[in-house]
């Protein structure tokens, strides 16, 4: 008898909203042109991000594309106070 120590993985259903369903190429087409807008993207990715009734891909890649948001305004953030603090450095202030 063959001893047979590897574990079968254990399907579980999550207990979720999200619809697991493909997304179609024409909906994120549609996602592509709502992102184009400015100020209505970023409020469809909060919306997207956290609904629970959007695809579990779509909500992922909001969420995602949320921190590399905040990763990049952070970055844009310290560049700026460097180069603001060096350029108040380099100017004459007294008249």
């Amino acid at each position: 008898m063959e001893n047979n120590n590897q574990q079968q993985p254990v399907y579980r259903e999550r207990e979720s909203n999200f619809i697991q369903a493909p997304i179609s190429v024409g909906e994120w087409m549609t996602t592509l042109l709502i992102m184009a807008i400015p100020l209505v993207n970023i409020i469809m990715l909060f919306v997207w991000a956290f609904s629970g009734n959007i695809n579990l891909s779509k909500a992922n890649w909001a969420k995602a594309s949320l921190i590399w948001s905040l990763i990049i305004i952070v970055f844009y953030a310290i560049i700026l106070l460097i180069f603001g603090t060096i350029l108040a450095g380099l100017m004459d202030w007294t008249y």
